[in-house]
C-alpha cells in the first residue's frame, strides 16, 4: 500500500473510480474531468513518493558523511513461502553448470622442480608400481639484487672506458620488479602508500619519488601502443559501445570515456564529456581540423545559419594542424556565438575523423546520452527498459499495466534475439509491428504513456539492429569495461598530474584490451618492460582477430 500521512491512496483512487462509475447523473464533461483529476492525482502521488526516496537517499548520504549510521533497511519478510520456493528452485538447478566438466586441473602447468619421494621401510619383497603424482602450486616472492662490477680502462691517451650495462638494465630498478608493481597498481588496484609498504616489507629499498616514477613516467612506448588500439580497433569494427564515468583530477570533476567492443576497450579522461570531447577521441590521435562537404552536410543538419556555412567552406577543403590554428580561424572570421563556434568544431572533429578512416557506417551503441548520437546511433534496450521499470503504479490497475508493458518490452527483445541469429523478412516485420503497437497503446496509467511515447520516439535507434545485425540489444559490454575505472577511482580516488592521468587510462585501456585478445596482462607488462617484444602489438592483433572472424 502506497500511504503518505494517514491517506492510503490506494484505497482513496479506489473509492473515486468506484463512485465515479456508480454515479449515472453526472454529464459526460464532469464525468471526463473527474476522470481526468483521479489519474492525475494518482501521478502526482507517484511524484511525491519518488521525492520522498530521494530525500530519504539524501539524508542517508549527510549521515555517513557526518560518520552516522544511515536509516537501517530491514529485508522483507519471509513468512510468505518464499523460503520454500527458494528451497524447491535450488533443487531443481542443483548440478553443475553448463561449461564445468572436470578437468586435470594441472595438465597444462610447467613444471620447475620435480623431487622423488620414496616410502619410509621398503621390503625386497615389495615390488615397484612406479610414482603417483602430486603437484603444488607456488610462487617464489624474494629480493633478486644484481651487483654488475663494470670494468674501467685507462687508454694511452688517457681516456677512461667502463663497461657497458646490458640492453636491458634501465635503471636499478629490474623489469620483474617494475612489472610487478604496476601489475599490483593498474591490475590490482593496489593504492600506492600500500604498494610502497608491500615493497619494502619484501626487501626493496626504494622511495615513494621512485615508486610513482615507475607508475607514471617515461611511458611514450605504452602510450603509443594504447594510440594503435584504438586505430585498429575503429578500423575493423562495425560498431563501438560508449559510456562515461566521473574522474576527478587535481580536485576538480572530471570525466572518462570509454570506446570499446568485444576487440578492445580504449579509455580517455578529460574536464568535459561534451561531443566535441567524444569526436575529439575517435580522431584516434590525430590533431587536425577539417573543413570539406562531410563538415558543410554536419551543420546543416544542426541549423547552423547557411551564411556562416559560406564562410567557413566555401568551396575548398581546408586543414587547420591544431586547435590553435581553428581557434584563430573563428576568431578572423567572427564566429564567436557560443551555439556557432560549438556547431562548427564538431563538423570540423567529424570531418577530420572521417578523413582519417572512421566509416560513415560505424554503428555507435550508447545509453542515450546525447554526446554519443553520431553517425548511425543505436541505443541499448536496458537503459530503455529502465524507463518503464521505475515507475510506480498506486492501484492495482495501474500495476497491472506496467507489468503487462514490460512482458512485451521483453518478448519483443527476444524476437529481436532470434533476428540477430536468423534473420528474416517476415520476423522483421512481426518486429516492427509490435514496436508500434507496444510503444504507442495507451494505457490507465498517463506516466507509463509517456515514458512508452518517448521510448516510440527513438524507434530507429532501437531497431538499429535489423539493419546491422552484429549491433549488440544491450551496452552491458562497456559498462563491465568501465566497471574498472569506476573501482580503482574509489579505492585510489582522482589522479593528481597530468602523468597520472595519462597512465592511468593508458594501462586501463591495454589491460582491458589483453583481456579481450586472451593475452596474459602479466606476462604483456613483462613481455613490454623487458624489450623483448614477442608478444605482437596489440593494435596487430586486433587485426588478426578481426580477420579470423570475418
Amino acid at each position: 500500500m502506497s500511504k503518505f500521512g494517514t491517506i492510503n491512496v490506494d484505497a482513496a483512487l479506489g473509492r473515486a473510480k468506484e463512485i465515479l462509475a456508480k454515479d449515472t447523473s453526472a454529464s459526460p464533461e464532469m464525468r471526463a474531468i473527474m476522470s481526468l483529476l483521479i489519474s492525475v492525482v494518482a501521478m502526482q502521488a507517484e511524484q511525491l513518493h519518488l521525492a520522498k526516496e530521494q530525500i530519504q537517499a539524501l539524508r542517508d548520504e549527510i549521515a555517513i558523511l557526518k560518520g552516522q549510521k544511515p536509516r537501517p533497511k530491514i529485508p522483507k519478510s519471509n513468512l510468505e513461502g518464499k523460503e520454500s520456493q527458494k528451497d524447491d528452485d535450488k533443487k531443481e538447478n542443483e548440478g553443475k553448470r553448463p561449461g564445468s566438466a572436470k578437468r586435470a586441473k594441472t595438465e597444462e602447468l610447467v613444471i620447475h622442480e620435480t623431487i622423488k619421494l620414496e616410502p619410509d621401510g621398503i621390503q625386497p619383497e615389495w615390488i615397484f608400481k612406479g610414482y603417483s603424482d602430486f603437484v603444488v602450486q607456488g610462487l617464489v616472492i624474494e629480493p633478486h639484487n644484481i651487483k654488475y662490477q663494470r670494468a674501467r680502462w685507462l687508454t694511452p691517451s688517457g681516456e677512461t672506458i667502463t663497461a657497458s650495462l646490458p640492453q636491458e638494465v634501465s635503471g636499478h630498478f629490474d623489469s620483474t620488479l617494475i612489472s610487478f608493481i604496476q601489475h599490483q597498481y593498474f591490475a590490482c588496484r593496489v593504492t600506492q602508500p600500500l604498494l610502497l609498504d608491500l615493497i619494502r616489507d619484501l626487501g626493496i629499498d626504494i622511495s615513494a619519488g621512485q615508486l610513482n616514477e615507475i607508475l607514471t613516467e617515461d611511458k611514450e612506448e605504452f602510450h603509443v601502443e594504447k594510440a594503435g588500439i584504438l586505430s585498429a580497433g575503429l578500423a575493423v569494427s562495425a560498431f563501438i559501445q560508449t559510456d562515461d564515468t566521473g574522474a576527478r583530477h587535481e580536485g576538480k570533476n572530471g570525466y572518462c570515456t570509454c570506446v570499446s567492443n568485444d576487440l578492445f576497450a580504449f579509455f580517455s579522461s578529460s574536464p568535459s564529456k561534451s561531443r566535441i570531447n567524444f569526436l575529439s577521441i575517435l580522431r584516434a590521435g590525430h590533431d587536425d581540423y577539417l573543413l570539406n562537404t562531410d563538415a558543410s552536410d554536419y551543420m546543416a543538419k544542426y541549423d547552423l545559419p547557411k551564411k556562416i556555412i559560406a564562410s567557413l567552406v566555401g568551396d575548398r577543403t581546408q586543414s587547420f594542424p591544431d586547435k590553435n590554428a581553428w581557434t584563430s580561424y573563428l576568431e578572423n572570421l567572427g564566429i564567436t556565438l557560443p551555439r556557432h563556434v560549438q556547431i562548427a568544431t564538431e563538423a570540423a572533429l567529424l570531418a577530420s575523423a572521417l578523413a582519417h578512416g572512421l566509416s560513415k557506417e560505424l554503428v555507435i551503441l550508447s545509453d542515450d546520452a546525447g554526446q554519443f548520437n553520431i553517425l548511425l546511433h543505436a541505443l541499448c534496450w536496458v537503459h530503455a527498459e529502465r524507463t518503464i521499470n521505475k515507475l510506480i503504479g498506486f492501484t492495482d490497475e495501474q500495476r497491472a499495466a506496467i507489468a503487462l508493458v514490460r512482458d512485451q518490452i521483453w518478448t519483443l527483445y527476444q524476437k529481436l534475439k532470434e533476428y540477430k541469429l536468423l534473420p528474416s523478412t517476415e520476423l522483421r516485420l512481426k518486429i516492427e509491428t509490435d514496436f508500434e503497437v507496444i510503444f504507442n497503446q495507451k494505457t490507465c496509467f498517463i506516466s507509463l504513456n509517456l515514458a512508452l511515447g518517448r521510448i516510440a520516439k527513438n524507434r530507429a535507434e532501437l531497431l538499429r539492429v535489423l539493419d546491422h545485425l552484429d549491433t549488440p540489444l544491450h551496452n552491458n559490454g562497456c559498462e563491465t569495461d568501465i566497471r574498472d575505472r569506476v573501482s580503482q577511482r574509489k579505492v585510489s580516488g582522482g589522479t593528481q598530474s597530468d602523468l597520472g592521468r595519462r597512465a592511468r587510462d593508458t594501462f586501463a585501456s591495454l589491460k582491458r584490451t589483453c583481456r579481450k585478445l586472451g593475452v596474459s596482462f602479466w606476462n604483456y607488462l613483462n613481455d613490454r618492460n623487458a624489450a623483448a617484444n614477442h608478444i605482437p602489438p596489440l593494435g596487430q592483433l586486433i587485426l588478426q582477430r578481426a580477420s579470423i572472424q570475418t
